[in-house]
């Protein structure tokens, strides 16, 4: 009897010990939760009304059918009606439209001839799993558009062969490698992970060790403590990045077209982001327990819902918000652009200027809850 009642007595202490613990135990409940709803919902192999551009030279019926046939295909969301290729080009580089579909002058008059014609398709394949199939439905969309509309005083035009050549080019990616998506987004998902983990302990460390209050004796500001303790860490975040820099050149043979100063600038303020984003965590934690849960709170999200390890785009609008909330989605949209694209800096100055805006609000509310005092 003495043993239960130890027993018991251990039990209960425990128990009221995670109840005082509030924050983790939402966690306990919380991270399951989140885990159910993201895979549940939010995750999608198969993307559906991705933005596409139409540059158009034939304005008939015939051509009007075609591209009716492949909106209606629920792959693709003529959002853009592009006016040049000029414009078309513009559009799939900045990473606004996912294809570009071209229908030349001739189109009719070759169906018409009973002659093959051809329509262009040009895919952002930076991402191969978004394009693959959506590219596949354009030929049967086309063709039964065709044996729509050639029928009655038309049928003779009919042809045995396939009417018309869908011609496929894949934009910036034309093998379809996966390793050439993984790779660079796996910079920003491996700078999330290490810059935010990292500085999660910062505080909350010296709270632990019992050095807090040499801390708080120095003629220092919340500012300056942040920047003190973060700044170490940006040097370690530029050795991350040389490495997968040489690792993506030399064992996986990714191409890098763009700007190496833009890429260095942009990667530089991601870090930083990062680093003040663990910061703010360990203000809020009263333990590195606490540090280190919130910290997978949020890396979480940044690999499931940035893009990286799934279409952005096949993702429901709800999950796509707090996807765009999530310093992680713009960085691999940048350095996708940069290393694969050859994107410049007014291209990619919309997520750019995310980052920057992050970053100021992240510093504002790490500063505001730093505790210049031990209380």
């Amino acid at each position: 009897m003495e043993f239960l009642a130890r027993l018991w007595a251990m039990i209960v202490k425990e128990a009221l010990q995670l109840k005082r613990d509030r924050l983790t135990f939402s966690m306990m409940f919380g991270v399951p939760i989140m885990q159910l709803v993201l895979f549940g919902f939010a995750i999608n192999n198969d993307p559906k009304a991705l933005p596409t551009a139409i540059l158009s030279s034939d304005q008939s019926s015939i051509t009007r059918a075609v591209v009716q046939a492949i909106e209606n295909t629920s792959y693709f969301s003529l959002i853009h009606l592009a006016a040049s290729e000029a414009e078309a080009d513009e559009l799939l580089q900045r990473g606004e439209v996912q294809f570009v579909i071209t229908i030349p002058g001739d189109f009719t008059r070759h169906i018409m001839r009973g002659e093959v014609a051809q329509i262009a398709v040009e895919a952002d394949a930076t991402d191969p799993a978004t394009t693959g199939p959506a590219l596949s439905a354009v030929n049967q969309a086309v063709t039964q558009a065709l044996g729509h509309e050639l029928s009655g005083p038309l049928a003779y035009l009919k042809p045995r062969a396939a009417p018309v050549e869908i011609v496929v080019h894949r934009r910036y990616n034309p093998e379809g490698l996966t390793r050439y998506n993984i790779v660079p987004g796996l910079l920003g998902i491996i700078l999330t992970m290490t810059m935010v983990m990292m500085t999660a302990l910062a505080v909350t460390r010296e709270r632990e060790r019992g050095t807090m209050e040499n801390l708080l004796a120095m003629p220092v500001r919340p500012i300056e403590v942040m920047a003190g303790k973060i700044a170490p860490y940006i040097l370690i975040g530029t050795v991350q990045v040389m490495v997968v820099l040489a690792a993506a050149r030399v064992l996986f043979d990714v191409p890098f077209v763009g700007s190496y100063g833009l890429f260095c600038a942009t990667t530089l303020l991601f870090i930083t982001v990062n680093l003040a984003i663990g910061f703010t965590f360990s203000t809020i934690a009263r333990n590195q327990l606490q540090a280190m849960q919130m910290s997978f709170f949020f890396i979480m999200p940044s690999i499931l819902l940035t893009g990286f390890a799934f279409p952005f785009r096949g993702m429901p609008y709800w999950a796509q918000a707090i996807g765009e909330a999530m310093p992680a989605t713009h960085f691999l949209r940048l350095v996708r652009g940069v290393m694969l694209k050859g994107a410049d800096l007014q291209q990619m100055s919309p997520e750019i200027a995310v980052l920057a805006l992050t970053l100021v609000v992240v510093a504002a509310v790490a500063v505001s809850r730093y505790k210049v005092t031990l209380d």
